[in-house]
């Protein structure tokens, strides 16, 4: 069975593009738009990249601080030597790829780019065809063939949960799991679901 990981607020123990959202730029504006896609009235694409027009730092300057800031939850080392997953993001190569060197894990990603514009950061969104299911460009297209363990925590990720063989979530995505009564694993580290995965039993 292959592993998929979402990265903001799975791997990481907060999300960091909140986090960045936050310290750079507008967070009102991430707030309201994430309000409005929750509700179906603004896509997931189109929040982000408002979201990130909002900041203007020098991407140097954000990636350090990032690396000094963003913790990642513990058992990733033991997740990553056992299964070696691909990571799916809505994140940005130029803040993940830091953080895992930090972390001296080297491991499949996909995730957008940045064009970190001092008049506003610009979004250049990973290739993805429009989903069937949820009309969005999500991250279901990119799960491999074959059983899939998925591990998320939010709205970007549940597209691709609903196509998994096996499911672990918490925050977000849990939510909408509960709601749509779809089984699913807890988590509150990625030992659990190593533990897990190496049948070793479920967490819920």
């Amino acid at each position: 069975m292959r592993l998929v990981l979402d990265w903001d607020g799975t791997v990481t123990e907060r999300d960091t593009l909140e986090l960045v959202v936050e310290r750079f730029g507008d967070i009102a504006t991430y707030r309201r738009t994430g309000e409005l896609m929750g509700n179906g009235r603004l896509g997931h694409d189109e929040a982000l990249a408002m979201s990130f027009a909002t900041v203007r730092a020098p991407l140097d300057d954000v990636v350090a601080w990032a690396v000094g800031a963003v913790r990642v939850r513990h058992g990733l080392r033991e997740l990553t030597g056992r299964h070696r997953p691909l990571i799916v993001s809505s994140g940005f190569h130029e803040l993940i790829e830091p953080i895992l060197a930090r972390e001296e894990i080297e491991v499949p990603l996909l995730a957008n780019r940045l064009d970190a514009r001092p008049d506003g950061w610009r979004i250049r969104f990973r290739p993805a065809r429009r989903c069937r299911r949820c009309g969005e460009r999500c991250k279901r297209s990119a799960l491999p063939p074959g059983d899939v363990a998925y591990v998320g925590d939010g709205y970007s990720d549940r597209c691709a949960a609903l196509a998994a063989t096996r499911v672990f979530a918490i925050g977000g995505l849990a939510a909408y799991l509960d709601e749509q009564a779809i089984p699913y694993e807890s988590f509150e580290d990625l030992h659990d679901v190593a533990r897990a995965l190496a049948g070793e039993g479920s967490v819920r």
